[in-house]
């Protein structure tokens, strides 16, 4: 199902054809394997183990008010 999308540009009639997605041809996929590793910048791993740490230190806060409301360290405030 394509449909014909009229553009006039300077006079001139020019048809351009818009092709659903599901009515295209399939397109040849990239493989990874031929990518090869990314270099990162000191400034990205820095940011990657920042985001690291911060993720590790909200992961034992909800760990410790999990294990707080259950009651496992008791009451110590009356």
């Amino acid at each position: 199902m394509a449909t014909m999308l009229n553009i006039k540009d300077r006079n001139e009639r020019r048809c351009f054809y818009v092709v659903h997605p599901l009515d295209d041809k399939p397109e040849l996929k990239r493989s990874a394997d031929d990518l090869g590793p990314i270099t990162m910048t000191p400034s990205v791993k820095w940011s990657l183990l920042a985001l690291r740490g911060y993720l590790v230190v909200m992961g034992l806060l909800v760990s410790y008010q999990v294990l707080n409301l259950s009651g496992l360290f008791g009451h110590h405030i009356k």
